[in-house]
C-alpha cells in the first residue's frame, strides 16, 4: 500500500501571534488544563501567575498588603507595589517576552523570569482587565479573548500605587471549571509562610504568618502526634523546618523564590541528602536512609538568582547552582544543615534524644517487616498484576511512553466485574487504567502496615500505584474511587479512604485522591438525552423536554453501558477531590468514622438515618 503523501511547501509554514500560540499550546505555559478539581489545574496556575507579580513587588520592598477576591468563575487581585509603568501597561500583559524581570538588578530573586505570566492569563481568559496606579496617575486596559478592546488615557488618581488584575478563565479552554476555595486558601497560606509579615486579604478573611515555615508545619502537623518540637532553622536565602510524627510515609513542602515546587527538584534533593548525612554524623551511626526519613514532615525554602525550572509552571527546580559563579545547590544546602542542625542538636539534647528514638523505632519496624515485604512482593509478581487486577494504560505498558504525560494519568478503583468491565471498555486506553476490587476491602483502621503486605488486595493496590517507598514514583496522578452511589458504594469509599489515610496519607494530602461522580438519572425523548447527577438536574431536564420523557434511574455503575460511560470519564468527567481541612487531623477523622461508636457519632448517625433510609428505599424501588 502506497504511503500517503502530505503537501509541504511555503503554504505549510504558519506564524502565530502571541495569544494564538498560547491558546494552541496552553500546556507549554500552564501545564495541564483541568476543571479546578485538582490543585495543580490550569485555573490555579493563572491565579498564581497573577499573584506572583504582587509577591515580587513585596519581596523588593514595595507593598505589604494584597487583596484577593475569587468567585466560582473569576478572580480579582490588587497589590500595593510600584504599579506597572503606565506607558507599558498594555505591552506588559499582551506582548510576549516583555516585562521588567529581565533586569536582574530590579528583580534579583524573582519568581517569574520569562515574561510570560500575565500574557498567558490574558490569552486564556474571556475577559481580562488590568489597571495600574503610579505617582498620582492611573490607566486601565480591557481585553476580550486576548484582544485589546479599550485603554484609557492616563488620568489623575488619589489611589495608592499598585496594580489591579481581574480575569475570567475561558470555558472553551477550561471545561466546566470552578475555583475551589480550599485550594486557593492553600496557595495563599504558602505565600504568607514564605513572606512573613505580608498581609493577604482573601474573600474578606485575613491571612498572615509571623514565623514562616514554622507556622506552615504547625498547620500541617498534629501537635499530639509529633515526636519532638519542630526544628526551625533560618539563614541567608534558606529556611528549613522539620519534625517527625507517627504517620506512615514522608511529607515535604519545598519552595524556590516563593514558588511552591510541588515536584521538588535540586533543592529538595539536597535537603534530603544533607539531613541524612548530618544525622548520621551527629549520632555516629550509619542509619538506613529510610529509617531517618520515615514519618518526617519537612519544609525547605531557598532563594536563588535566575532559577531554572523544568517547565513554565515552575513545579520542579532544575538549578544546580544558587547564583552565577556561586556555590552548588548541594553544597549550599549541605553546608547550612551541617552547621545549623548539628549546633541545634548539641544545644537541645532532649530533642536529639527524641529524634534518635523515632529513628530507632523506624529501624525496628522496617526489620520486622522485611521478611513479610519480600514474600508480598513475590506474591504480587505471581499474581500477574497487569492481567488480573489491573488494566493498565499504554503510557505504562509502552517503555518508550513511560515518562510521557504522567500528569494526565488516572487510575479508577472500582468493585465488581460489571462496573470494571464498563469502565475498561469506555476508558481512554492511553492514560486511564482500571483496578478491580473483589468485594469490600478490609477495615484497616488501627492496624499496622503489616496488613498492607498480608492482605492481597492492599498489597496489589500499593504495587499498582508504586507508592511503597513514597510518592516519588507514583504511577498515576489521579486516583479515582469509582463506586455505586448507594449505601454499599459509600461504605467501599470509606474503607478505601481509610486505607489511604492510614498508610499513605501523603497521597491524599497532595491532592491525588478523588471520588467519581456518575449520573443518577437518564432523561430522554426521541430527540434529546440528558444525564442528571441529582434531583434538581433531573427536574430541569424534564422541564426542558416537556411531556412525559423516559426516565431511567441507574442502579449502579454496571448498569451504564460502555458507550454512555465514555461520556462520564472523558472531557466532561466530574470529580470530587478529597480535601483535608486543616483543623481536622487524620487520627481524629478516622476515629470518628471508623472507631468505636462515640456519643457524637451516634448522634450523627441518628440525624442521618432518614437520608440513609431514603437511599435504601429508592434502591429497592428501582430494583423492583
Amino acid at each position: 500500500m502506497a504511503e500517503k503523501v502530505f503537501k509541504y511547501d511555503e503554504s505549510s509554514i504558519k506564524s502565530l501571534d502571541w495569544k494564538e500560540h498560547i491558546r494552541l499550546r496552553p500546556g507549554m505555559y500552564i501545564g495541564k488544563l483541568g476543571d479546578g478539581s485538582a490543585m495543580d489545574d490550569g485555573i490555579y496556575v493563572l491565579l498564581k501567575e497573577t499573584i506572583d507579580n504582587c509577591i515580587d513587588e513585596h519581596t523588593m520592598g514595595y507593598g505589604k498588603n494584597i487583596d484577593i477576591e475569587v468567585t466560582d468563575h473569576s478572580a480579582r487581585v490588587r497589590d500595593y507595589g510600584r504599579g506597572i509603568p503606565l506607558g507599558k501597561l498594555v505591552e506588559c500583559v499582551s506582548k510576549i517576552n516583555t516585562g521588567g524581570k529581565y533586569d536582574t538588578s530590579a528583580f534579583q530573586k524573582s519568581v517569574g523570569l520569562n515574561g510570560v505570566g500575565t500574557k498567558a492569563v490574558n490569552a486564556l481568559s474571556t475577559h481580562f482587565k488590568v489597571q495600574a496606579w503610579r505617582d498620582g496617575k492611573t490607566k486601565v486596559a480591557d481585553f476580550l479573548n486576548g484582544e485589546l478592546k479599550e485603554q484609557t488615557k492616563e488620568i489623575k488618581s488619589p489611589e495608592p500605587n499598585g496594580t489591579y488584575v481581574e480575569f475570567t478563565p475561558d470555558e472553551k479552554v477550561f471545561r466546566n471549571f470552578r475555583f475551589i476555595p480550599e485550594f486557593v486558601e492553600n496557595q495563599i497560606w504558602n505565600y504568607c509562610y514564605l513572606n512573613a509579615g505580608l498581609n493577604i486579604n482573601f474573600n474578606g478573611k485575613k491571612f498572615l504568618s509571623k514565623d514562616g515555615l514554622l507556622d506552615l508545619l504547625k498547620r500541617k502537623s498534629n501537635p499530639e502526634e509529633i515526636r519532638y518540637p519542630i526544628i526551625h532553622l533560618k539563614g541567608e536565602d534558606i529556611e528549613v523546618a522539620f519534625t517527625h510524627d507517627n504517620q506512615y510515609g514522608e511529607e515535604y513542602y519545598s519552595f524556590v523564590n516563593g514558588q511552591h515546587t510541588t515536584q521538588g527538584g535540586t533543592h529538595l534533593n539536597a535537603f534530603k541528602e544533607a539531613m541524612v548525612k548530618t544525622l548520621r554524623d551527629f549520632y555516629k551511626k550509619d542509619f538506613d536512609i529510610n529509617d531517618i526519613r520515615a514519618s518526617i514532615i519537612a519544609a525547605v525554602s531557598v532563594r536563588v538568582q535566575e532559577p531554572v525550572f523544568e517547565s513554565q509552571t515552575k513545579t520542579k527546580l532544575g538549578s544546580q547552582f544558587v547564583s552565577e559563579g556561586g556555590a552548588s545547590m548541594r553544597s549550599f544546602v549541605g553546608d547550612f544543615l551541617t552547621k545549623e542542625l548539628d549546633n541545634f542538636l548539641h544545644k537541645n539534647p532532649s530533642v536529639a534524644d527524641a529524634l534518635l528514638q523515632r529513628i530507632t523505632q523506624s529501624e525496628r519496624e522496617r526489620k520486622e517487616l522485611s521478611g513479610i515485604r519480600k514474600l508480598a512482593n513475590e506474591r504480587a509478581k505471581k499474581a500477574n498484576l497487569h492481567n488480573k487486577k489491573l488494566r493498565d494504560c499504554r503510557i505504562h505498558l509502552d517503555e518508550d511512553k513511560k515518562d510521557e504525560n504522567v500528569l494526565n494519568t488516572t487510575l479508577f478503583i472500582t468493585e465488581g466485574d460489571s462496573a470494571s468491565g464498563s469502565i475498561t471498555k469506555s476508558r481512554d486506553v492511553e492514560t486511564q487504567a482500571v483496578f478491580s476490587l473483589r468485594g469490600k476491602p478490609l477495615n484497616c483502621f488501627g492496624l499496622t502496615k503489616k496488613i498492607v503486605y498480608e492482605n492481597e488486595e492492599f498489597n496489589l493496590l500499593q504495587h499498582a500505584l508504586n507508592i511503597e517507598e513514597g510518592l516519588e514514583n507514583l504511577r498515576y496522578n489521579k486516583v479515582v474511587i469509582a463506586t455505586d452511589a448507594d449505601v454499599d458504594g459509600m461504605h467501599i469509599r470509606l474503607l478505601l479512604l481509610t486505607f489511604f489515610l492510614q498508610f499513605f496519607p501523603e497521597l491524599v494530602k497532595n491532592g491525588h485522591v478523588y471520588i467519581l461522580e456518575t449520573p443518577l438519572f437518564r432523561v430522554r425523548d426521541k430527540k434529546e438525552t440528558f444525564y442528571c447527577y441529582n434531583e434538581n438536574e433531573k427536574q430541569g431536564a424534564i422541564n426542558k423536554l416537556g411531556g412525559k420523557p423516559e426516565i431511567t434511574r441507574f442502579k449502579g455503575l454496571g448498569e451504564i453501558s460502555p458507550e454512555e460511560f465514555a461520556n462520564f470519564i472523558g472531557d466532561d468527567i466530574r470529580l470530587n477531590p478529597i480535601i483535608l481541612k486543616p483543623d481536622m487531623t487524620i487520627q481524629s477523622l478516622l476515629e470518628y468514622y471508623m472507631g468505636k461508636n462515640t456519643p457524637v457519632r451516634q448522634d450523627f448517625i441518628i440525624k442521618n438515618l432518614r437520608m440513609e433510609k431514603d437511599l435504601v428505599e429508592e434502591k429497592e424501588l428501582v430494583m423492583a
